[in-house]
């Protein structure tokens, strides 16, 4: 791969796009890269995090707008295309295991869209976050119409979008789009920090809340939802050990980095 990097350590798979000259914009290559290592990720079972990051200081600065303009492309052409980009969207939102975004410098566009498929954004006091489409007469993609509400609010989503203006670290954590500020020498030992712990996690119970907290319907439906899922978890071999290592007083499997 030339413009990501992509690696399975101890149950913890690191995507990092890597693409200086375009600031690691999301051009058709990069994006068929990140397609495949999606790929593994959903489909190896020793994989239980995967990590989200972006090479020398930038996230990732949006779509290629070179490529954008001489695409040359008609209106079925560009639907195609956003399909296409659908595709690895879908499975990466839908992942049932957790995704940890690492935020330094710019995630503007689609790069935006790409840090918002997180489950935890982390950021450095320099990263910085738009949804910069209107600037140039377009409508936000990369999955933000679904997401960026389900994190700001549908008034503050609109005000985003239509505004187009940049938010700062320190606003990104206020509105919830940032779960912690780090320095940038601490960011990727803190997001990995994170991912390693859900090794010792139940990959059943982490699944289940995963797409719990994405569905969509009244109380009713919530609840029965609940009561399906924890039967489920009550039978693993996880649940079974986690309590008897509490009954014990062992250390639990899994315990959230301090």
């Amino acid at each position: 791969m030339e413009r990501i990097d992509f690696e399975v350590r101890d149950g913890v798979a690191t995507l990092t796009l890597k693409d200086p000259k375009t600031r690691n914009a999301l051009g058709p290559a990069m994006r068929e890269e990140i397609a495949e290592a999606v790929h593994v990720v959903a489909t190896d079972r020793g994989i239980r995090a995967l990590v989200l990051t972006g090479a020398d200081g930038h996230f990732c600065s949006g779509g290629d707008l070179r490529n954008i303009a001489s695409a040359g492309l008609d209106n079925q052409g560009w639907r195609e295309r956003l399909g296409d980009l659908h595709r690895w969207l879908r499975d990466l939102i839908g992942l049932d295991k957790p995704v940890i975004a690492a935020v330094d410098g710019a995630a503007f566009g689609a790069g935006f869209g790409l840090a918002l498929t997180a489950d935890f954004l982390l950021a450095t006091p320099r990263a910085r976050f738009c949804v910069s489409f209107l600037k140039v007469g377009l409508v936000p993609d990369c999955g933000i119409f679904h997401t960026l509400p389900r994190v700001v609010g549908v008034q503050r989503a609109k005000e985003l979008m239509l505004s187009a203006r940049e938010v700062g670290a320190e606003e990104a954590l206020r509105l919830g789009i940032a779960m912690e500020i780090h320095p940038p020498e601490a960011l990727a030992q803190r997001a990995h920090a994170i991912a390693r712990t859900f090794v010792g996690a139940s990959p059943m119970a982490v699944s289940l809340i995963k797409r719990a907290v994405a569905a969509d319907g009244d109380l009713a439906t919530a609840l029965e939802l609940e009561a399906n899922a924890q039967a489920l978890a009550m039978g693993t071999a996880h649940n079974r050990e986690a309590v008897e290592a509490f009954l014990e007083k062992r250390p639990a499997p899994f315990r959230w980095p301090t």
